[in-house]
């Protein structure tokens, strides 16, 4: 029996003593309220309530290695990266690595893949494959209901993987950003029982008052903490943190922790904001995470006070996994898996001709997944065969964008995007969401094909390229995560970010923006395989201003 003394935080009843818990077999045996002299605080670990484990870029015990140092011992994991890719094997990809760590993974069935039919994706999981997924008890939810309008008309297969959920007894995710009136009252009616895509109070309050938890967004690519965190004062049993996606030069530094910590810095009570970090996700998924209450997993960490919040140690389960900043969770050899057919393509597969007039522009919004809806000229060049083609704006910073079908051998798809601000060179990834196609950014369509085909070359990946600059972080899981050292592909992607920051990028995160850019449920519009999207109207629209 393992004893361990100090000022213990009581999330279930709102109260912190000082006392000594008792462990044994993985459990909390007994708990003893009493003096002593111990000044550290004992807390149960931290749970990322929405997270998609692919976006670390990481296979499962890679992820699990980053992040326990910081206190996280759970995540709600939609696998809905990897399923787009390979269908219902992915997610049982998923489930299987997670299993060889101790972390604790919850996974969900993914409920719309591919998320709309306007895209290519490597895979379909469809209403009889959700069943099965919910049958098991590896999955503890259906995962976000990215298709709102599916479940405000009553898509047949929506309403039936919904209907499997309830059968199940298993709770349903939302994904409705900006969703609002009697849309809204239509969306939660239905049983959707979270959202992470509120952007304001106002929004948050809304979906709140109609029975929906809100997930308090803090990833690589969207920033919602600071717009949301005063939600917690009114409605302290209806908020969730989550980091949605993050890579994995962040997860190095913090995770929830961080939030934590900003929180209680910021004067809001720390009881609602641990609630939000532990009890709230854990009684919502139903998850077998310790609360530190007698005959519980032992699941907790240990911090040395709330102002300085750092984490001393965490355990999962009553081992010790991560000790004065350091993993103890050795790597695990794990097998790669893919689904990648593109072939190599040349600078010509980019040429759009000009049509003469206006273009939609897509407008490019730092830290947020929304992007504007712009409209203006393109560059336009006299071409060889004496028919003039739109290219890159350098100066107005009006990029071409493409978006290459990496399922199949297709041409690819060009728009123009604006803020990114490249001045020389591209950008490309095989990370893409949903589909994870191979998206494309660049100053002129050379560098475009270049930087292309280090992605096709390696099944997977990001590329930089310009005259003096080549680099490629090979993905060969799936072409979306690696199963190389969590630490070195930390230290790998921040080099590459760098090197594509260098070639005159203002965005924090040129990569991460990029990833957004194919994905057609977030407005206002974006790019896919099939075409430019205007995500308002739902619908495919012209590059043409029309």
């Amino acid at each position: 029996m393992e004893r361990i003394s100090g000022h213990i935080v009581d999330v279930v009843n709102s109260r912190i003593f000082s006392g000594t818990i008792e462990i044994e077999n993985g459990r909390i045996v007994n708990i003893t309220e009493e003096p002593q002299s111990q000044n550290h605080v004992i807390m149960p670990g931290f749970v990322d309530s929405h997270v998609h484990i692919e976006s670390s870029l990481l296979v499962p015990t890679e992820f699990a290695r980053l992040v326990v140092p910081h206190g996280t011992v759970a995540s709600v994991s939609d696998p809905h990266e990897i399923a787009n890719v390979l269908g219902v094997d992915g997610v049982r990809y998923m489930i299987e690595v997670g299993k060889k760590s101790p972390f604790k993974f919850y996974f969900g069935a993914p409920s719309c893949v591919p998320a709309t039919n306007f895209e290519t994706s490597g895979a379909t999981i469809n209403s009889d494959d959700v069943e099965e997924l919910l049958s098991s008890d590896d999955i503890k939810y259906l995962a976000e209901m990215m298709n709102y309008p599916g479940v405000i008309f009553n898509d047949n297969e929506v309403v039936r993987k919904m209907e499997s959920a309830k059968r199940h007894g298993k709770p349903v995710d939302g994904h409705a950003p900006l969703l609002s009136g009697s849309d809204l009252r239509k969306y939660t009616a239905a049983g959707i029982t979270t959202d992470h895509e509120c952007s304001s109070v106002e929004e948050a309050r809304e979906k709140i008052n109609l029975g929906m938890k809100i997930q308090i967004r803090e990833g690589s690519a969207a920033n919602n903490f600071d717009n949301l965190i005063d939600i917690i004062k009114e409605y302290p049993d209806s908020v969730m943190l989550c980091t949605d996606d993050a890579h994995p030069h962040e997860l190095i530094h913090s995770h929830i922790n961080a939030l934590v910590k900003k929180a209680i810095d910021m004067g809001y009570n720390i009881m609602d904001v641990l609630k939000a970090a532990t009890l709230n996700p854990v009684r919502h998924y139903n998850l077998e995470v310790g609360l530190l209450q007698k005959n519980d997993p032992a699941d907790f960490i240990i911090i040395d006070n709330f102002n300085d919040f750092n984490v001393l140690k965490t355990y999962i389960n009553g081992d010790l996994v991560a000790e004065d900043g350091k993993s103890l969770l050795e790597r695990i050899s794990i097998e790669t898996v893919n689904n990648f057919v593109a072939e190599r393509v040349g600078a010509e597969d980019f040429n759009v001709v000009d049509e003469g007039g206006d273009i939609n522009i897509i407008g490019v919004v730092d830290g947020e997944l929304l992007t504007e809806k712009l409209v203006g000229k393109a560059k336009s060049v006299k071409s060889q065969s004496s028919s003039f083609n739109l290219i890159s704006d350098v100066e107005n910073d009006i990029l071409k964008i493409a978006v290459i079908n990496r399922y199949e051998s297709k041409k690819p798809a060009v728009g123009f995007i604006k803020g990114f601000g490249l001045k020389s060179g591209a950008i490309a990834s095989s990370v893409a969401h949903d589909s994870h196609n191979i998206i494309v950014i660049g100053c002129d369509d050379n560098s475009m094909a270049m930087a292309a085909n280090m992605i096709i070359e390696n099944k997977g990946g990001f590329a930089v390229y310009a005259d003096d600059v080549e680099r490629c972080l090979p993905l060969p899981v799936a072409g979306i995560m690696t199963n190389d050292d969590a630490f070195k592909v930390a230290s790998e992607y921040q080099e590459i970010k760098d090197l594509s920051k260098s070639l005159g990028s203002n965005l924090g995160d040129p990569f991460m923006t990029m990833e957004f850019m194919a994905l057609l449920v977030i407005p206002k519009l974006k790019l896919s395989d099939k075409g430019l999207f205007d995500c308002e109207k739902f619908e495919l629209t012209s590059l043409y201003r029309i």
